[in-house]
């Protein structure tokens, strides 16, 4: 067996006969992580990444600028553990598919690089860590949003929503939506409107976003009996919901515009200008994967799905931050 951090194995092959020089044959294999890489990847920090700026913006804009260097940071460490134990969690529940799967195969638990135990007291530390870092750090309120979205993301979605319906996306996606929330209560210690207005609006971007990942990945759900939307009911229906969904998510996204917050309107013609772009092209890449629901057309609208949030929250935060 190969040892940690052991990625090639040189054999000396000897040709008889031949009156040539032995050739040395190269075996290459894939490097074994180091263990402090494994306990990382498991709380999926590409994932994460997208949540915690989500996070970050609704602070920006909760607290109209900039909320303080140590609030900020500690309540960015404080979500991220949040979700990272959601996450190392889902591992765990998940190995088995996880183990069917060759693009996951490999990963820490499904490996048997780490145990479930072992993961599990590491979920622990992450989810009681951040419940101290937030409620000591932040507010108490925030605490509570960052356990609650830990516990519907586990609970809700990953034990009982997964692997029984395919509106699980659907239902199981306000786990998150709770970011925002996170963000809004560590400057606050309450939840305005505006916050859940945030929380719907990633609520309905979600189903967009992960159907057209779905639609990517269909086979390998297929193959372990998970009821996603492209396997129980076809990609043609898949790409009609994720329509309904741009146009819902548009909806939302122009409310800031148009409702008051007590302090004049939530956000200006700064945003209204970027919503409406982002939101005409999500609609158009939405409607082309429709009419083609091949591969790069779902790859296309996944990838910008991530950069519509993204600029979608950067230009709320900008524009909250300088009215």
């Amino acid at each position: 067996m190969l040892s940690r951090g052991m990625a090639q194995n040189q054999v000396a092959e000897v040709v008889p006969d031949t009156g040539q020089l032995p050739q040395e044959k190269t075996e290459v294999t894939d490097a074994v992580p180091p263990l402090w890489k494994d306990y990382l990847l498991l709380t999926k920090p590409r994932v994460i990444s997208l949540l915690l700026f989500t996070t970050w913006a609704a602070m920006f804009m909760a607290a109209r600028g900039w909320p303080g260097a140590e609030l900020f940071i500690l309540t960015g460490l404080g979500f991220y553990m949040a979700a990272g134990s959601a996450h190392v969690i889902n591992m765990v529940f998940d190995r088995d598919i996880d183990q069917r799967t060759e693009r996951t195969a490999t990963r820490a638990v499904a490996a048997g690089r780490i145990s479930v135990t072992n993961a599990l007291i590491f979920a622990a530390f992450l989810g009681i860590s951040s419940f101290a870092m937030l409620w000591y750090g932040a507010t108490p309120m925030a605490a509570w949003m960052a356990l609650s979205g830990l516990a519907f993301y586990v609970l809700v979605y990953t034990m009982f929503l997964k692997r029984r319906t395919w509106s699980n996306i659907v239902i199981g996606g306000a786990a998150g939506s709770f970011p925002p929330l996170v963000g809004w209560a560590a400057v606050t210690g309450d939840l305005a409107p505006m916050a859940w207005l945030l929380f719907g609006i990633i609520f309905l971007w979600t189903p967009v976003h992960f159907w057209a990942l779905a639609l990517l990945i269909k086979d390998d759900y297929a193959k372990n009996g998970i009821p996603m939307l492209p396997v129980v009911r076809g990609e043609r229906a898949t790409t009609v919901q994720i329509i309904w969904y741009a146009l819902f998510t548009m909806a939302i996204s122009l409310a800031p515009y148009l409702w008051p917050d007590g302090k004049g309107m939530m956000a200006s013609w700064i945003y209204l200008v970027a919503a409406v772009a982002l939101n005409v092209w999500l609609l158009w890449r939405s409607y082309l994967l429709h009419r083609n629901p091949d591969r790069p057309h779902a790859s296309y609208l996944f990838h910008y799905s991530m950069l519509y949030l993204f600029f979608l929250f950067l230009a709320l935060a900008i524009d909250r931050s300088v009215l």
